[in-house]
C-alpha cells in the first residue's frame, strides 16, 4: 500500500490520479475534509482507505506498519500569507516529523514536500545542497515551517540505507487548484480575469532589476512536479535529503499570462496594479530551481515548455467541462519509460 496525506489537496489529489494511472489503487489517503469543493479533487480517484488527518498518526498510523511501502506527505498549511504559528507548528512540523519517524523506524521510503519558500529573497541562492540548508532565510511562516523540518532532517544521523527525501517545490500550477483561492497560480486567475473581463491584473515591481511583469519565478506544471516525485520514489539509489523540484528555467509573469492568453486565442492585455503593503516585504522578485542534484540522482526530466504546458492545462482542463484531473480521463496518463528504476 502507498501512503498519500493531504489527498483532498491540489499536488496529492494529483498525485492520486497519477498513482491510479500507473495501476497502483492500494492507496491509503489521509486529510481533513472542509466546507470548500476540495472533495471533488477525489471523484472517480480509487484508492483503498480514506482517514482523517486529526486522527491518523495517534489512532491508525502503527496498524498500517506491516503494509505500507511508500509514503508521500503532501499535507500541509500551503497559504504563505497564514500567521497561526501554532497550528503551522503543529499541522507542518510536528506532523512531519512524526511521519519521517515512523517511515525511518520500519524502512519505507518517504517524500514530503518541502518549498522554494525557504530560500527567502535568494540571498544565498537556490542550490539544494544539505550543508546550505541552515543558512537559509524564509521571509514568512508558512517558509519557516518548512525550513525547520529540513533543518531537523539534516541533524538526523541517517543511516545510509534511509531513504527520506525533502522535495522543495517551485511555484507549481494546474488541475485540482481551484479550492486554493488566493493561493491558486496565476495561471488559474488569469484565465479566471480573461473570461471575465478581458484582462489580466499583474502586480507592479518595486525592485530597480525587475520591470513591471518582468519578476521571474519558476513555474512547473503539476505533472512535471508528480513525474520527478515518481522517478525519485522508484530510484531506490537515491541518498536521503533535499531536492528541488521546479522547471530549472525562471520565467517572467509575462510570459505566463501572455502564454494564458495564447492559449485561448486571445490579444494579450495587462493592466499593472499596486502590491498589497502586506506582502511587499516579502515578495520573491527571483526564484529558479537548479535541478544538477535531483537529474544526475534520476536522470533528466526532459519536461515540457511552459508554453505548451499552459496550453495543456487552458484547453484540457480549464476550458473543459471536466476540470477536476480524476474525472479528466485519458489526461494523465505517465508514460512508464518515465518510471523505470536508475541506479546509481
Amino acid at each position: 500500500m502507498i501512503l498519500v496525506t493531504g489527498a483532498l489537496g491540489f499536488i496529492g489529489s494529483c498525485l492520486v490520479k497519477a498513482l491510479n494511472d500507473v495501476g497502483q489503487d492500494d492507496l491509503v489517503l489521509v486529510d481533513r475534509f472542509s466546507d470548500d469543493d476540495r472533495f471533488k479533487n477525489l471523484i472517480n480517484a480509487r484508492y483503498f482507505e480514506f482517514f482523517n488527518a486529526d486522527d491518523f498518526i495517534q489512532e491508525n498510523l502503527e496498524s498500517l506498519a506491516g503494509n505500507i511501502t511508500a509514503i508521500y506527505h503532501m499535507g500541509a498549511i500551503s497559504d504563505t500569507t497564514f500567521r497561526d504559528g501554532q497550528f503551522l507548528l503543529k499541522n507542518n512540523v510536528d506532523f512531519t516529523k512524526d511521519l519521517i519517524g515512523f517511515a525511518l523506524e520500519h524502512d519505507i521510503p518517504i517524500i514530503y514536500a518541502s518549498s522554494a519558500a525557504t530560500y527567502g529573497n535568494g540571498e544565498y541562492g537556490y542550490l539544494d545542497n544539505d550543508d546550505q540548508v541552515a543558512k537559509l532565510r524564509p521571509l514568512n511562516p508558512y517558509g519557516y515551517s518548512k525550513q525547520m523540518v529540513d533543518e531537523w532532517l539534516m541533524q538526523l544521523n541517517l543511516p545510509p540505507t534511509s531513504r527520506v527525501y525533502g522535495v522543495k517545490f517551485f511555484n507549481v500550477y494546474g488541475p485540482n487548484e481551484y479550492h486554493k483561492g488566493k493561493m491558486s497560480s496565476v495561471v488559474y486567475q488569469a484565465h479566471q480575469q480573461i473570461k471575465n473581463k478581458g484582462v489580466v491584473n499583474l502586480f507592479k515591481s518595486y525592485h530597480p532589476d525587475f520591470p513591471d511583469g518582468g519578476q521571474k519565478r519558476d513555474f512547473i506544471y503539476v505533472k512535471d512536479a508528480i513525474l520527478g516525485m515518481l522517478r525519485l520514489m522508484k530510484t531506490e539509489s537515491a541518498t536521503s535529503g533535499i531536492y528541488n523540484l521546479g522547471s530549472g528555467v525562471a520565467r517572467t509573469f509575462h510570459d505566463l499570462v501572455a502564454a494564458t492568453f495564447n492559449a485561448l486565442n486571445q490579444p494579450v492585455k495587462i493592466n499593472f496594479i499596486e502590491m498589497p503593503e502586506s506582502i511587499k516585504n516579502q515578495y520573491q522578485y527571483f526564484t529558479e530551481a537548479p535541478m544538477g542534484k535531483l537529474e544526475k540522482t534520476i536522470g533528466l526530466l526532459n519536461f515540457k515548455s511552459l508554453e505548451e504546458n499552459v496550453k495543456d492545462y487552458v484547453q484540457n482542463y480549464l476550458e473543459s467541462s471536466s476540470p477536476y484531473i480524476a474525472q479528466n480521463i485519458g489526461k494523465f496518463q505517465l508514460p512508464s519509460s518515465h518510471l523505470s528504476r536508475k541506479n546509481k
